[in-house]
């Protein structure tokens, strides 16, 4: 049995995903996201979202947590700081901060980390998403939808040419208005 590949992102009601188009994260849905990720054992991002999470969330040398982060951000720092991260790039030649580079052949490396043991990993991000659903590796999407229209910015799983069939398997809702959906792929 192979351990699944587990998508989350925040979209706005047009679909935006820049990172800044929603809702400033609250309490709620900054313990949900830490929930999220303790679903899983590690991280695939690309280059872009490995590089923007390593800024925001990377303990510092210090060993203290940067004094913008409040009592809600903390656990979910603590918890992506610690996990093992696969970065898909062709452009970077090492990585730290508790990750490995894939290989070339970007399907073929998700199909061997899907076969190792483990509960799931957590993919994020924007342009690596669209192609491994392409291919047809997600095998559950989440989405935050904020109540909001971003207006601009890159979109959900732009790039994606095929349908994309899902199955709403959960929904819940924040009391920022905020709705969590979570899909599978209909087979």
């Amino acid at each position: 049995m192979t351990q699944p590949l587990l998508y989350g992102i925040n979209t706005t009601l047009d679909g935006c995903v820049h990172h800044e188009a929603g809702l400033p994260p609250d309490a709620q849905s900054m313990a949900f996201w830490t929930d999220e990720l303790r679903r899983s054992d590690s991280l695939l991002y690309g280059r872009v979202t490995y590089e923007m999470m390593q800024v925001a969330w990377r303990r510092p040398a210090s060993g203290e947590w940067p004094e913008w982060m409040d009592a809600d951000d903390v656990p979910f720092a603590a918890v992506i700081d610690a996990m093992p991260k696969h970065v898909a790039s062709t452009t970077l030649d090492a990585v730290d901060w508790n990750a490995e580079l894939l290989g070339a052949d970007l399907a073929d490396a998700v199909r061997r980390l899907k076969e190792r043991p483990g509960r799931g990993i957590s993919l994020g991000g924007v342009q690596l998403p669209a192609a491994l659903a392409t291919a047809g590796l997600i095998d559950e999407y989440t989405f935050v939808v904020h109540p909001v229209v971003g207006g601009r910015g890159p979109r959900l799983l732009e790039g994606i040419r095929d349908q994309l069939r899902l199955e709403l398997v959960a929904r819940r809702e924040f009391r920022s208005g905020a709705s969590v959906q979570r899909y599978r792929p209909v087979l």
